[in-house]
């Protein structure tokens, strides 16, 4: 693998990985911080950095079935959450090319 370069982020508020601190979001790219994730909370966020997207799998989640992608870490490799690829309910196609992280793996960065 060659050199990773990684994207410094500035706003009132970064959310970083919780492993490593690399930034992965500010507050202006929330959408909505009403996701279930396999920890508790997850936030959906309409644009990430830092991170490198894993092999499209289905999986059945509570609102039904979705392609997804695990998403980690570009520093530690920590999987943070995951991307939509595709929503097979017309009421969920609004996540597609979202990502959810995981609010437990994530830490206010300064």
């Amino acid at each position: 693998m060659g050199l990773i370069y990684r994207t410094f982020l500035e706003g009132n508020v970064i959310y970083a990985c919780s492993k490593c601190k690399t930034h992965l979001a500010t507050d202006d790219f929330v959408l909505s911080k009403q996701f279930q994730g396999k920890y508790g909370q997850a936030y959906l966020f309409h644009q990430v950095v830092n991170v490198i997207q894993g092999d499209e799998q289905d999986r059945a989640m509570t609102t039904g079935l979705h392609t997804i992608k695990d998403v980690h870490c570009t520093k530690c490799d920590t999987i943070l959450g995951w991307i939509y690829v595709k929503a097979y309910n017309d009421d969920n196609k609004y996540k597609e090319g979202k990502c959810v992280l995981e609010s437990k793996l994530l830490v206010e960065a300064h």
